[in-house]
């Protein structure tokens, strides 16, 4: 359904610094590096979409926000989701909502939710039932 996003940074090496390690136990790597062009992209394999980037704006001025914006990266199980949102708050993002269900999008709608160094609103996402205890 998407190709790509792109949220904007006015720090690209603190912005790689704190989605290198976000983004790890989600599966996807830095595949791409350019600073002298202001761009970090992210994925689960290079030929593969979507794409995560973060940018310096193409037009020079200032990153910026959207209101209502949200960037959510969805992960394979719970444990993901809680694996994100501590290295978030570890690198010291704001907390927009601990790793918890949220009922109200649908019964197994488990994410968390925080902001990035440039408070771009980002969250991790996990749509699969709780695994039954085994025994």
């Amino acid at each position: 359904m998407l190709s790509h996003v792109t949220v904007g940074s006015a720090d690209l090496p603190r912005a790689i610094a704190f989605y290198d390690a976000l983004l790890l136990p989600l599966g996807y790597v830095r595949h791409e590096t350019d600073l002298d062009h202001g761009m970090v992209g992210y994925c689960i394999e290079p030929t593969r979409t979507p794409q995560f980037y973060v940018m310096r704006p193409v037009d020079g001025l200032a990153a910026s926000v959207g209101n209502g914006v949200t960037v959510a990266f969805e992960a394979g199980n719970r444990a993901a989701v809680d694996a994100f949102h501590a290295a978030a708050l570890a690198r010291g993002a704001p907390d927009l909502g601990a790793p918890g269900l949220r009922p109200h999008y649908h019964p197994d709608f488990y994410g968390a939710y925080a902001r990035d160094p440039d408070g771009n609103k980002i969250a991790c996402v996990c749509h699969s039932p709780f695994p039954a205890a085994a025994g």
